[in-house]
Formats: C-alpha cells, structure tokens, sequence
C-alpha cells in the first residue's frame, strides 16, 4: 500500500535568488487587486510603482522590512512584506504591506505560514501590533486577516469628483 505524499507548506525570508519568483508574484498580485473595488485608487497611491523586482531588490536587506516566501514542496508559490514603522510616540507597529499567494495554490496552508513568519517578525522587532490593508469587498482577505486577531480600526472613504 503506497501513501500519497502530503504538500508541505513552508516560509522563510526571501533570498537574493527569489526575487523573479517574487516580482512576478507581485505583478500578479498588483494586477488582481487592481481590478477589485477600490483597487483603481489603490493602484494609483499604494501599489509599488515600476518595476517590482526594481522595487522589492532594497528591501531584502531594509533592517525595517521582512521580505518572505511562502513555499510547497520548497517551490515559491507566495510571498509577504512587512514594514517596522515608528510612531510618533515612539512605538513600533508592523505594517503588512503584501500577502499574496498564486490562485491555484490557495487554500492549502501557505498563506498562513507567510502571516506566520511575518507576524512572527514583528514579535521579534518590538512591534505593539500590525496592520494591513483589505479592500473594499475582498471578503476573503478580510476573513483571512480577522483569523489572526486584525480587525478593522479605521475605514477609509473616498469620493470621485469626475
């Protein structure tokens, strides 16, 4: 009798060698959001502008950024980026600012390991807490998110005068 082999779902910081995987991960994730509700403002004042290996390359050695990869059976199929922020009053918060996953790897864990590891970093660089981004209507990121305790503190309105 043979036995399937379970996946394995893993993250790490990410390494010189997986920028491509990682630039090509957020195109990817950058043209999904772009189409979402919000997502049009979102790309014009959030979104990492040029290039995103151009973009991303700095910040795998920021000491105020962590840079992951979320990997299965050690291939990179996501990636997340968190920023360390320092208030005014002094306090560190962590600011996830990606976290995305190739869609047709998802709901298999590796998403979670990426929050994980980020979470996991900001522990480990005196944040008081973390925050993120989810759109407006993005159920799923929001739903994601509220599984490891953020919830909304703030909302966001805008209205277009074209």
């Amino acid at each position: 009798m043979s036995t399937v082999p379970v996946p394995h779902e893993a993250a790490r910081t990410a390494e010189r060698a997986d920028l491509g995987a990682v630039a090509a991960l957020a195109a990817a994730a950058a043209a999904e959001l772009r189409v979402q509700k919000g997502g049009e403002l979102w790309w014009r004042r959030e979104r990492r502008a040029g290039d995103p290996g151009v973009a991303l390359a700095p910040l795998l050695d920021a000491p105020d950024h962590e840079v992951a990869v979320g990997t299965l059976d050690g291939t990179v199929i996501g990636y997340g980026v968190v920023r360390r922020e320092r208030l005014d009053d002094g306090g560190l918060l962590g600011v996830v600012e990606d976290l995305y996953v190739d869609p047709g790897a998802r709901a298999v864990g590796v998403g979670e390991v990426l929050m994980d590891h980020l979470i996991a970093w900001c522990r480990a660089e005196g944040c008081f807490g973390v925050d993120s981004l989810a759109l407006p209507g993005d159920r799923a990121t929001k739903n994601f998110f509220e599984s490891f305790g953020l919830v909304a503190r703030a909302i966001v309105v805008h209205r277009p005068l074209d």
